[in-house]
């Protein structure tokens, strides 16, 4: 397959946030456009340059693109763009706003997520029907949390992995979350620690799950040639893909079709990615996985080759993602730490890194970086280069 003309050609220019808490005290929308403004503030735009917003949202969690426009009171737009898809939405949009930019539709576009996950919709609260939700509500198999769980055991007894590879996630991506000033969680943990945590579904424990925080994450993106003349360096598009799974999308936990609870979508993707970028994982400086629970990074990591199968606990606790290692991951603390935006910030804190901002989290010399965004069956990878 070749690779898309766009990759290259297009840039992320700047990274804005709000805070993150359990309770905001504002609007969807205030939220949005607070971020907004800050991410082309960042950028060195004047907001009447934005001409395309793409935004996500899970079962109305958010407001639409046109009413951040209108919020913000843009003059138009020419590039609109409202997904349903959740945290394999980042990656995803910013290619789409990428084939946008490239194409001559919008010049600026933001890719932005806004919700008040905490004290507003929680996703843990949202009922999931589908084609099996007769059955499954009816036994009290309700929650993303219990389908997740599934994928996690399947791969603990393909692998031979324990709780206490789960544990490692956590325990690394605390570490990391210490010198971030956004997380919502920074106490350091130990296994012990997270051995004596609560349960909630076999294996995960409270300390596997995402923390839900009100808050919003924008990013601005326009051409490579025009991001060359703004206030950071441009980071650089260099290998993208998406892939929607084989049977992917007839329920929430897609568990009535997909083949393989051992391997996630990433398994199948990360060799194109890897392709389109004309790189491997052995170039990679920095990596930033979506992590809505511990298993996936394990998971993860293996699919696009930093370890082989089954080695990913033992790759982490030698210190390999951690400050110093060969592939420092989630450098932010991950959603485990800092906050659950559906992965916008695991986007962000990869621009911010191969930028050179990230502040005391900062990774060395970083030019090229991995984002990932989703968990199971489908959503997206972007390989991303500094330019210049």
């Amino acid at each position: 397959m070749a690779a898309p003309e766009f990759l290259g050609e297009v840039a992320i220019a700047g990274v804005g946030y709000t805070e993150f808490s359990n309770e905001s005290g504002c609007s969807v929308m205030d939220l949005a456009t607070r971020a907004i403004r800050a991410a082309v503030d960042d950028a060195g735009l004047g907001l009447q340059e934005v001409d395309g917003i793409a935004s996500y949202s899970v079962h109305g969690d958010s407001v639409s693109s046109q009413a951040m426009a209108t919020g913000l009171g843009l003059p138009g737009l020419t590039y609109v763009m409202d997904f349903q898809q959740g945290g394999q939405s980042p990656c995803y949009l910013a290619m789409l706003a990428a084939m946008a930019i490239h194409s001559k539709v919008a010049d600026n576009v933001v890719v932005v997520r806004a919700l008040n996950g905490r004290s507003g919709a929680r996703i843990g609260h949202i009922p999931f029907f589908g084609a099996a939700g007769q059955y499954r509500y009816a036994i009290g198999y309700t929650s993303f949390l219990q389908y997740m769980a599934m994928w996690a055991r399947r791969y603990m007894i393909e692998t031979g992995a324990g709780c206490e590879d789960l544990g490692a996630v956590v325990i690394a991506q605390r570490e990391w979350a210490r010198d971030n000033e956004r997380a919502i969680l920074r106490k350091p943990v130990t296994l012990d620690d997270y051995m004596a945590s609560r349960l909630v579904a076999d294996p995960y424990r409270g300390m596997d799950c995402t923390k839900e925080v009100d808050g919003a994450c924008a990013l601005v993106m326009t051409s490579r040639e025009r991001a060359r003349d703004l206030r950071h360096p441009a980071v650089v598009l260099r290998g993208a893909g998406y892939l929607s799974g084989h049977r992917a999308g007839l329920e929430i936990g897609d568990f009535v079709g997909w083949g393989d609870f051992a391997t996630n979508f990433f398994h199948q993707l990360a060799p194109r990615v890897w392709e389109s970028a004309g790189l491997g994982p052995e170039d990679v400086d920095v990596v930033e996985l979506y992590d809505c629970f511990s298993s996936v990074v394990l998971d993860t990591l293996e699919a696009f080759g930093f370890c082989g199968r089954g080695e990913a606990g033992d790759f982490i606790r030698a210190g390999e993602t951690g400050r110093g290692g060969s592939r420092p991951t989630n450098t932010h603390g991950g959603l485990l730490s800092e906050g659950y935006l559906h992965g916008m910030n695991t986007l962000a804190e990869a621009v911010l890194q191969l930028q050179g901002r990230g502040g005391s989290r900062q990774v060395p010399g970083a030019r090229i970086g991995l984002a990932t965004s989703g968990a199971n069956v489908d959503g997206a990878a972007l390989v991303l280069e500094r330019d210049g």
